[in-house]
Protein backbone atom coordinates (compact mmCIF):
# COMPACT_ATOMS: atom_id res chain seq x y z
CA UNK A 1 0.00 0.00 0.00
CA UNK A 2 1.55 3.27 -1.07
CA UNK A 3 1.40 6.44 0.97
CA UNK A 4 0.75 9.91 -0.36
CA UNK A 5 3.77 12.19 -0.34
CA UNK A 6 4.05 14.73 2.44
CA UNK A 7 2.37 18.00 1.50
CA UNK A 8 4.74 20.98 1.45
CA UNK A 9 3.23 23.90 3.36
CA UNK A 10 4.55 27.33 4.32
CA UNK A 11 5.23 28.14 7.99
CA UNK A 12 2.20 28.71 10.27
CA UNK A 13 2.70 32.48 10.42
CA UNK A 14 2.80 32.64 6.62
CA UNK A 15 -0.46 30.67 6.41
CA UNK A 16 -2.24 33.13 8.66
CA UNK A 17 -0.78 36.10 6.76
CA UNK A 18 -1.94 34.71 3.42
CA UNK A 19 -5.46 34.15 4.75
CA UNK A 20 -5.70 37.66 6.21
CA UNK A 21 -4.34 39.20 3.01
CA UNK A 22 -7.21 37.58 1.09
CA UNK A 23 -9.79 38.86 3.64
CA UNK A 24 -10.84 35.31 4.55
CA UNK A 25 -12.02 34.21 7.98
CA UNK A 26 -11.40 30.88 9.69
CA UNK A 27 -15.01 29.90 9.04
CA UNK A 28 -14.79 30.58 5.30
CA UNK A 29 -11.59 28.57 4.91
CA UNK A 30 -13.07 25.74 7.00
CA UNK A 31 -16.20 25.57 4.82
CA UNK A 32 -14.11 25.47 1.65
CA UNK A 33 -11.94 22.64 2.95
CA UNK A 34 -14.70 20.68 4.71
CA UNK A 35 -13.12 20.93 8.18
CA UNK A 36 -13.95 22.78 11.37
CA UNK A 37 -12.88 26.28 12.25
CA UNK A 38 -10.79 25.03 15.19
CA UNK A 39 -8.88 22.77 12.81
CA UNK A 40 -7.95 25.72 10.58
CA UNK A 41 -6.89 27.70 13.63
CA UNK A 42 -4.75 24.79 14.85
CA UNK A 43 -3.10 24.56 11.40
CA UNK A 44 -2.23 28.25 11.47
CA UNK A 45 -0.79 27.98 14.98
CA UNK A 46 1.23 24.89 14.09
CA UNK A 47 -0.30 22.66 16.76
CA UNK A 48 -1.26 19.92 14.28
CA UNK A 49 0.01 19.36 10.71
CA UNK A 50 -2.46 19.15 7.81
CA UNK A 51 -2.72 15.69 6.29
CA UNK A 52 -4.78 13.71 3.83
CA UNK A 53 -6.99 15.23 1.18
CA UNK A 54 -7.79 18.16 3.45
CA UNK A 55 -4.08 18.93 3.72
CA UNK A 56 -3.65 18.77 -0.05
CA UNK A 57 -6.62 21.09 -0.58
CA UNK A 58 -5.24 23.44 2.08
CA UNK A 59 -1.82 23.45 0.39
CA UNK A 60 -3.41 24.18 -2.99
CA UNK A 61 -5.40 27.06 -1.48
CA UNK A 62 -2.30 28.56 0.15
CA UNK A 63 -0.36 28.24 -3.11
CA UNK A 64 -3.12 30.07 -4.95
CA UNK A 65 -3.20 32.82 -2.33
CA UNK A 66 0.57 33.19 -2.51
CA UNK A 67 0.46 33.38 -6.31
CA UNK A 68 -2.28 36.02 -6.25
CA UNK A 69 -4.90 33.87 -7.99
CA UNK A 70 -7.38 33.45 -5.13
CA UNK A 71 -10.25 34.74 -7.30
CA UNK A 72 -9.71 31.89 -9.78
CA UNK A 73 -9.14 29.06 -7.34
CA UNK A 74 -11.78 26.35 -7.03
CA UNK A 75 -12.09 23.83 -4.27
CA UNK A 76 -9.82 20.82 -4.77
CA UNK A 77 -12.45 18.50 -3.36
CA UNK A 78 -15.66 20.02 -4.75
CA UNK A 79 -14.84 21.89 -7.94
CA UNK A 80 -18.07 23.92 -7.89
CA UNK A 81 -17.35 25.99 -4.77
CA UNK A 82 -16.97 29.78 -5.12
CA UNK A 83 -13.55 31.38 -5.29
CA UNK A 84 -11.63 32.50 -2.23
CA UNK A 85 -12.11 36.17 -3.09
CA UNK A 86 -15.86 35.69 -3.54
CA UNK A 87 -16.10 33.67 -0.33
CA UNK A 88 -14.52 36.56 1.53
CA UNK A 89 -17.45 38.78 0.46
CA UNK A 90 -20.19 36.41 1.57
CA UNK A 91 -21.96 36.59 4.92
CA UNK A 92 -20.71 33.92 7.35
CA UNK A 93 -21.61 33.04 10.87
CA UNK A 94 -18.82 33.68 13.38
CA UNK A 95 -19.20 30.31 15.01
CA UNK A 96 -18.85 28.20 11.82
CA UNK A 97 -20.13 24.80 10.89
CA UNK A 98 -18.87 23.09 14.09
CA UNK A 99 -20.88 25.21 16.55
CA UNK A 100 -24.23 23.59 15.88
CA UNK A 101 -26.06 26.93 16.28
CA UNK A 102 -29.30 27.36 14.43
CA UNK A 103 -30.19 30.40 12.37
CA UNK A 104 -32.06 33.25 14.09
CA UNK A 105 -35.77 33.48 13.73
CA UNK A 106 -37.24 35.03 10.63
CA UNK A 107 -37.06 38.80 10.50
CA UNK A 108 -34.58 39.05 13.38
CA UNK A 109 -31.20 40.66 12.82
CA UNK A 110 -28.39 38.71 14.54
CA UNK A 111 -26.47 40.27 17.39
CA UNK A 112 -23.11 39.29 15.91
CA UNK A 113 -21.47 41.10 13.05
CA UNK A 114 -22.97 39.68 9.85
CA UNK A 115 -19.86 40.15 7.73
CA UNK A 116 -16.17 40.68 8.40
CA UNK A 117 -15.28 44.33 8.79
CA UNK A 118 -13.46 45.93 5.87
CA UNK A 119 -9.77 46.38 6.32
CA UNK A 120 -9.31 50.03 7.34
CA UNK A 121 -6.41 52.10 6.15
CA UNK A 122 -4.40 54.98 7.52
CA UNK A 123 -2.59 57.84 5.89
CA UNK A 124 0.76 56.54 7.15
CA UNK A 125 0.25 53.12 5.53
CA UNK A 126 -1.69 53.41 2.27
CA UNK A 127 -0.68 49.93 1.15
CA UNK A 128 -2.83 48.38 3.86
CA UNK A 129 -5.97 49.80 2.27
CA UNK A 130 -5.25 48.68 -1.29
CA UNK A 131 -6.77 45.52 -2.70
CA UNK A 132 -4.53 42.60 -1.77
CA UNK A 133 -3.60 39.90 -4.20
CA UNK A 134 -6.69 37.95 -5.07
CA UNK A 135 -8.89 39.78 -2.55
CA UNK A 136 -12.04 41.75 -3.22
CA UNK A 137 -11.83 45.33 -4.30
CA UNK A 138 -13.10 48.05 -1.96
CA UNK A 139 -16.22 48.52 -4.08
CA UNK A 140 -16.92 44.76 -4.03
CA UNK A 141 -16.92 44.35 -7.82
CA UNK A 142 -14.28 41.66 -8.13
CA UNK A 143 -10.76 40.69 -7.32
CA UNK A 144 -7.65 42.72 -7.90
CA UNK A 145 -4.92 41.10 -10.03
CA UNK A 146 -1.60 40.62 -8.37
CA UNK A 147 1.72 41.91 -9.59
CA UNK A 148 5.20 40.72 -8.78
CA UNK A 149 5.27 42.59 -5.48
CA UNK A 150 1.83 41.43 -4.34
CA UNK A 151 0.06 44.69 -5.28
CA UNK A 152 -2.29 45.44 -8.12
CA UNK A 153 -0.76 45.63 -11.61
CA UNK A 154 -2.17 46.65 -15.02
CA UNK A 155 -3.12 44.06 -17.58
CA UNK A 156 -0.28 44.89 -19.97
CA UNK A 157 2.40 44.98 -17.28
CA UNK A 158 3.08 48.72 -17.43
CA UNK A 159 3.90 50.39 -14.16
CA UNK A 160 1.84 53.50 -14.85
CA UNK A 161 -1.30 51.56 -15.77
CA UNK A 162 -1.80 53.48 -19.01
CA UNK A 163 -1.91 50.45 -21.29
CA UNK A 164 -4.77 49.85 -23.63
CA UNK A 165 -7.81 48.33 -21.94
CA UNK A 166 -6.28 48.44 -18.45
CA UNK A 167 -8.70 49.87 -15.87
CA UNK A 168 -7.30 52.51 -13.56
CA UNK A 169 -6.68 51.19 -10.04
CA UNK A 170 -9.14 52.50 -7.46
CA UNK A 171 -7.76 55.25 -5.22
CA UNK A 172 -6.76 54.31 -1.71
CA UNK A 173 -9.42 55.28 0.84
CA UNK A 174 -8.58 58.07 3.24
CA UNK A 175 -8.54 57.43 7.01
CA UNK A 176 -11.93 59.14 7.33
CA UNK A 177 -13.44 56.91 4.63
CA UNK A 178 -12.02 53.76 6.24
CA UNK A 179 -13.36 54.85 9.63
CA UNK A 180 -16.80 55.58 8.17
CA UNK A 181 -16.88 52.13 6.54
CA UNK A 182 -15.97 50.44 9.83
CA UNK A 183 -18.57 52.49 11.68
CA UNK A 184 -21.35 51.70 9.21
CA UNK A 185 -20.47 47.99 9.32
CA UNK A 186 -20.24 47.53 13.09
CA UNK A 187 -22.35 50.14 14.87
CA UNK A 188 -25.81 48.45 14.47
CA UNK A 189 -24.69 45.16 16.00
CA UNK A 190 -22.55 46.96 18.58
CA UNK A 191 -25.49 49.00 19.89
CA UNK A 192 -27.60 45.84 20.22
CA UNK A 193 -24.83 44.10 22.12
CA UNK A 194 -24.48 47.00 24.55
CA UNK A 195 -28.24 47.00 25.04
CA UNK A 196 -28.19 43.30 25.92
CA UNK A 197 -25.40 43.95 28.44
CA UNK A 198 -27.04 46.96 30.12
CA UNK A 199 -30.76 46.94 29.30
CA UNK A 200 -30.57 50.70 28.58
CA UNK A 201 -31.03 52.08 25.09
CA UNK A 202 -29.39 55.46 25.65
CA UNK A 203 -26.39 53.90 27.42
CA UNK A 204 -26.02 51.39 24.58
CA UNK A 205 -25.92 54.18 22.00
CA UNK A 206 -23.49 56.19 24.13
CA UNK A 207 -21.21 53.15 24.60
CA UNK A 208 -20.99 52.52 20.86
CA UNK A 209 -20.30 56.17 20.05
CA UNK A 210 -17.72 56.50 22.82
CA UNK A 211 -15.92 53.38 21.59
CA UNK A 212 -15.71 54.75 18.04
CA UNK A 213 -14.56 58.12 19.36
CA UNK A 214 -11.67 56.40 21.10
CA UNK A 215 -11.00 54.43 17.92
CA UNK A 216 -10.75 57.67 15.91
CA UNK A 217 -8.39 59.16 18.50
CA UNK A 218 -6.11 56.13 18.12
CA UNK A 219 -6.90 55.42 14.47
CA UNK A 220 -3.34 54.62 13.32
CA UNK A 221 -3.20 51.86 15.94
CA UNK A 222 -6.73 50.61 15.25
CA UNK A 223 -6.22 50.63 11.47
CA UNK A 224 -3.22 48.31 11.81
CA UNK A 225 -4.97 46.01 14.29
CA UNK A 226 -5.77 42.48 13.13
CA UNK A 227 -9.40 42.85 14.21
CA UNK A 228 -10.56 46.50 14.29
CA UNK A 229 -14.15 45.44 14.96
CA UNK A 230 -13.02 43.39 17.95
CA UNK A 231 -11.01 46.34 19.26
CA UNK A 232 -14.04 48.62 19.15
CA UNK A 233 -16.29 45.92 20.58
CA UNK A 234 -14.05 45.41 23.61
CA UNK A 235 -13.97 49.14 24.34
CA UNK A 236 -17.76 49.45 24.00
CA UNK A 237 -18.43 46.49 26.31
CA UNK A 238 -16.05 47.79 28.97
CA UNK A 239 -17.64 51.23 28.86
CA UNK A 240 -21.17 49.79 29.00
CA UNK A 241 -20.35 47.62 32.04
CA UNK A 242 -18.53 50.37 33.94
CA UNK A 243 -19.79 50.51 37.56
CA UNK A 244 -19.58 54.31 37.59
CA UNK A 245 -22.80 54.64 35.57
CA UNK A 246 -24.82 53.85 38.67
CA UNK A 247 -23.92 57.27 40.11
CA UNK A 248 -25.30 59.16 37.11
CA UNK A 249 -28.78 60.58 37.80
CA UNK A 250 -30.10 59.66 34.35
CA UNK A 251 -29.33 55.97 34.87
CA UNK A 252 -30.74 55.49 38.37
CA UNK A 253 -34.17 54.38 37.19
CA UNK A 254 -34.88 51.37 34.92
CA UNK A 255 -36.01 51.81 31.33
CA UNK A 256 -39.09 50.25 29.72
CA UNK A 257 -38.46 46.56 28.91
CA UNK A 258 -38.75 45.07 25.40
CA UNK A 259 -42.24 44.70 23.98
CA UNK A 260 -41.90 40.99 23.16
CA UNK A 261 -42.71 38.87 26.27
CA UNK A 262 -40.06 36.27 25.42
CA UNK A 263 -37.40 38.93 24.93
CA UNK A 264 -38.52 40.63 28.14
CA UNK A 265 -38.16 37.42 30.14
CA UNK A 266 -34.72 36.67 28.67
CA UNK A 267 -33.56 40.25 29.25
CA UNK A 268 -34.63 40.10 32.91
CA UNK A 269 -32.67 36.88 33.38
CA UNK A 270 -29.57 38.30 31.71
CA UNK A 271 -29.61 41.47 33.78
CA UNK A 272 -29.66 39.37 36.97
CA UNK A 273 -26.38 37.69 35.99
CA UNK A 274 -23.06 39.14 37.18
CA UNK A 275 -21.54 41.40 34.52
CA UNK A 276 -18.62 39.06 33.79
CA UNK A 277 -20.86 36.04 33.22
CA UNK A 278 -23.26 38.13 31.17
CA UNK A 279 -20.44 39.32 28.90
CA UNK A 280 -18.99 35.82 28.50
CA UNK A 281 -22.42 34.46 27.55
CA UNK A 282 -22.96 37.24 25.01
CA UNK A 283 -19.55 36.80 23.38
CA UNK A 284 -19.71 33.01 23.17
CA UNK A 285 -23.37 32.27 22.49
CA UNK A 286 -24.61 35.62 21.18
CA UNK A 287 -21.74 36.67 18.90
CA UNK A 288 -20.21 33.27 18.26
CA UNK A 289 -16.62 33.74 19.40
CA UNK A 290 -14.58 30.73 20.41
CA UNK A 291 -13.63 30.08 24.01
CA UNK A 292 -9.99 31.29 23.62
CA UNK A 293 -11.15 34.46 21.86
CA UNK A 294 -13.76 35.09 24.57
CA UNK A 295 -11.14 34.62 27.28
CA UNK A 296 -8.72 36.97 25.52
CA UNK A 297 -11.34 39.69 25.05
CA UNK A 298 -12.49 39.52 28.67
CA UNK A 299 -8.87 39.39 29.89
CA UNK A 300 -9.37 36.14 31.79
CA UNK A 301 -7.97 32.65 31.64
CA UNK A 302 -9.68 30.00 29.55
CA UNK A 303 -10.77 27.86 32.55
CA UNK A 304 -12.20 30.93 34.30
CA UNK A 305 -14.11 31.92 31.15
CA UNK A 306 -15.46 28.40 30.74
CA UNK A 307 -16.62 28.40 34.36
CA UNK A 308 -18.39 31.75 33.88
CA UNK A 309 -20.08 30.47 30.74
CA UNK A 310 -21.31 27.29 32.43
CA UNK A 311 -22.62 29.22 35.45
CA UNK A 312 -24.42 31.68 33.19
CA UNK A 313 -26.04 28.88 31.18
CA UNK A 314 -27.14 27.14 34.37
CA UNK A 315 -28.71 30.35 35.70
CA UNK A 316 -30.57 30.96 32.43
CA UNK A 317 -31.76 27.34 32.24
CA UNK A 318 -32.94 27.46 35.88
CA UNK A 319 -35.21 30.45 35.22
CA UNK A 320 -36.10 29.63 31.59
CA UNK A 321 -36.14 25.82 31.15
CA UNK A 322 -36.85 26.19 27.44
CA UNK A 323 -33.34 27.62 26.93
CA UNK A 324 -31.48 24.68 28.44
CA UNK A 325 -30.45 23.64 24.92
CA UNK A 326 -27.34 25.65 23.86
CA UNK A 327 -28.61 25.83 20.28
CA UNK A 328 -31.91 27.35 21.34
CA UNK A 329 -30.10 29.77 23.66
CA UNK A 330 -27.85 30.88 20.80
CA UNK A 331 -30.86 31.43 18.55
CA UNK A 332 -32.64 33.52 21.17
CA UNK A 333 -29.56 35.59 21.94
CA UNK A 334 -29.00 36.21 18.24
CA UNK A 335 -32.55 37.50 17.84
CA UNK A 336 -32.69 39.43 21.12
CA UNK A 337 -33.27 43.17 20.74
CA UNK A 338 -33.76 42.77 16.98
CA UNK A 339 -37.09 44.62 17.14
CA UNK A 340 -35.57 47.59 18.97
CA UNK A 341 -34.86 50.77 17.02
CA UNK A 342 -31.71 52.52 18.16
CA UNK A 343 -30.55 55.96 17.16
CA UNK A 344 -26.91 56.28 16.19
CA UNK A 345 -25.04 59.41 15.17
CA UNK A 346 -23.51 59.82 11.72
CA UNK A 347 -19.80 58.96 11.31
CA UNK A 348 -18.80 62.63 10.70
CA UNK A 349 -20.54 63.62 13.94
CA UNK A 350 -18.68 60.91 15.82
CA UNK A 351 -15.37 62.05 14.38
CA UNK A 352 -16.10 65.67 15.27
CA UNK A 353 -17.08 64.65 18.79
CA UNK A 354 -13.84 62.71 19.15
CA UNK A 355 -11.78 65.66 17.97
CA UNK A 356 -13.70 68.03 20.26
CA UNK A 357 -13.07 65.79 23.27
CA UNK A 358 -9.40 65.56 22.37
CA UNK A 359 -9.15 69.35 22.20
CA UNK A 360 -10.93 69.72 25.53
CA UNK A 361 -8.56 67.28 27.21
CA UNK A 362 -5.57 69.02 25.67
CA UNK A 363 -6.73 72.41 26.94
CA UNK A 364 -7.38 70.98 30.40
CA UNK A 365 -3.90 69.48 30.45
CA UNK A 366 -2.39 72.82 29.39
CA UNK A 367 -4.31 74.69 32.11
CA UNK A 368 -3.32 72.17 34.75
CA UNK A 369 0.32 72.31 33.68
CA UNK A 370 0.30 76.14 33.76
CA UNK A 371 -1.25 76.12 37.26
CA UNK A 372 1.34 73.63 38.44
CA UNK A 373 4.18 75.76 37.02
CA UNK A 374 2.76 78.92 38.65
CA UNK A 375 2.40 77.19 42.00
CA UNK A 376 5.96 75.89 41.80
CA UNK A 377 7.32 79.34 40.92
CA UNK A 378 5.41 80.96 43.81
CA UNK A 379 6.74 78.38 46.21
CA UNK A 380 10.32 78.96 45.09
CA UNK A 381 9.84 82.72 45.36
CA UNK A 382 8.47 82.70 48.90
CA UNK A 383 10.55 79.88 50.34
CA UNK A 384 13.52 80.86 52.65
CA UNK A 385 16.96 80.85 51.05
CA UNK A 386 18.81 79.47 54.12
CA UNK A 387 18.12 76.96 56.75
CA UNK A 388 16.74 78.26 60.02
CA UNK A 389 16.65 75.66 62.76
CA UNK A 390 13.43 75.68 64.72
CA UNK A 391 13.37 76.89 68.33
CA UNK A 392 13.29 73.86 70.60
CA UNK A 393 10.56 73.74 73.21
CA UNK A 394 11.39 74.73 76.81
CA UNK A 395 12.77 72.07 79.17
CA UNK A 396 12.73 72.30 82.98
CA UNK A 397 16.24 72.63 84.55
CA UNK A 398 16.84 69.97 87.13
CA UNK A 399 19.47 69.69 89.96
CA UNK A 400 19.30 73.34 91.22
CA UNK A 401 18.42 73.63 94.96
CA UNK A 402 15.35 75.68 95.70
CA UNK A 403 15.71 79.16 97.17
CA UNK A 404 15.56 79.32 101.00
CA UNK A 405 12.94 81.63 102.36
CA UNK A 406 13.52 83.55 105.70
CA UNK A 407 12.30 81.78 108.83
CA UNK A 408 12.98 81.25 112.60
CA UNK A 409 16.61 80.75 113.78
CA UNK A 410 17.75 77.46 115.05
CA UNK A 411 19.33 76.90 118.48
CA UNK A 412 22.86 77.03 117.06
CA UNK A 413 22.11 80.29 115.32
CA UNK A 414 20.63 81.81 118.50
CA UNK A 415 23.70 80.79 120.55
CA UNK A 416 26.04 82.24 117.93
CA UNK A 417 24.13 85.53 117.91
CA UNK A 418 24.30 85.83 121.72
CA UNK A 419 27.99 85.10 121.72
CA UNK A 420 28.69 87.76 119.20
CA UNK A 421 26.74 90.32 121.14
CA UNK A 422 28.56 89.62 124.42
CA UNK A 423 32.09 89.85 123.14
CA UNK A 424 33.76 93.27 122.74
CA UNK A 425 34.33 94.49 119.30
CA UNK A 426 37.92 95.38 118.38
CA UNK A 427 38.36 98.84 117.10
CA UNK A 428 38.64 102.51 118.30
CA UNK A 429 36.93 103.55 121.48
CA UNK A 430 33.41 104.73 121.21
CA UNK A 431 33.33 108.49 121.25
CA UNK A 432 31.08 109.94 123.83
CA UNK A 433 30.20 113.66 123.70
CA UNK A 434 31.26 115.66 126.72
CA UNK A 435 29.13 118.24 128.36
CA UNK A 436 30.62 121.72 128.58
Amino acid sequence: MTQSPVTQLPPPKTRRRLREAASLTHTQVAKRLGVTRDTVRAWEKGRIPPHGREGEAYAKLLSALAAGRAAEVTDARDGGQPSAGAAGRKTADRRGADSGATAPRAGAAPIAEDAPAPAPASAEEPAASDAVAGGPLPDGTGSAPAGADGGSAPADGRADGTGSGAPAPPPAPTPAQAFDALYACCVPALVRQAYVLTGRRELARESAERAFQRAWERWPEVARDRDPAGWVRAVAHEYALSPWHRFRPRYRFPEPPPADPDDRALMNVLLRLPPRRRRALLLYDGIGLGLPETAAETEASTPATANRLLRAREAVAARLPGLADPGELQRRLAGLAAAERFRAADPPAVRRGSERRARSRTRAAVVFTAALVATTALTLRTAPTQYEPPVPPGVAVRGVPPRVAPGPLSDEELALRAKLREQLQSGPQRLVPEAR
